[in-house]
């Protein structure tokens, strides 16, 4: 499926641009906004990097990867990247992720990301199951997928290597019934 756009009240993901390369850097640079994550602030090599796969990857067939821009609706200001992978060792399955600038922290926009990722998933993919691994130490991201109609399923022990030290992740899931039963108690996204 390409190109991608969904929008909510307030945010549309979209396909990724080379001119997003500096927003991006400003999220994945930012040692507030990588802290939970699974990797340490990026360079701007190695998000030019990441920027150039996840276009090129948009035209992949089949496609696997939707490496999306998240931008608000109203100026189409990137505020977050986020990404949808199908899972090659389950049927019908993808893990999700998102990454949003700190400036944008505490008004709603992670929720309404997820939400937006998993119509992407249940709706235009026809996907089965959808799971997110956080920080244990991560309470915003499990309140945040709890919003957004996601289960604690459990731990994984020692999952991510960073900073020299192994860390657990804590995982989150939805079921594509689920979806479809918590979707019409959310606001509508298209």
């Amino acid at each position: 499926m390409y190109p991608v756009s969904r929008t909510s009240e307030r945010l549309t993901l979209r396909e990724l641009h080379p001119h997003d390369t500096d927003h991006v850097l400003a999220i994945y640079s930012d040692p507030r906004a990588t802290e939970h994550l699974s990797f340490t602030p990026r360079t701007r090599d190695q998000v030019t990097g990441i920027v150039e796969r996840s276009i090129t990857s948009a035209t992949a067939e089949p496609r696997t990867e939707y490496a999306l821009a998240v931008t608000t609706r109203h100026n189409d200001q990137l505020t977050g990247y986020a990404r949808l992978a199908l899972d090659p060792h389950q049927q019908q399955a993808a893990t999700i992720g998102f990454a949003l600038t700190p400036a944008t922290w505490g008004n709603g926009y992670g929720t309404e990301t997820v939400r937006l990722l998993l119509g992407l998933a249940f709706e235009d993919l026809g996907l089965h199951r959808v799971w997110g691994a956080r920080s244990p130490h991560n309470e915003v991201s499990a309140r945040t997928m709890a919003r957004a109609g996601m289960t604690e399923e459990g731990r994984i022990r020692e999952h991510i290597h960073k900073n020299g030290a192994w860390r657990d992740s804590i995982v989150h899931a939805i079921l594509e019934r689920e979806w479809t039963t918590n979707r019409n108690t959310q606001p509508g996204t298209t």
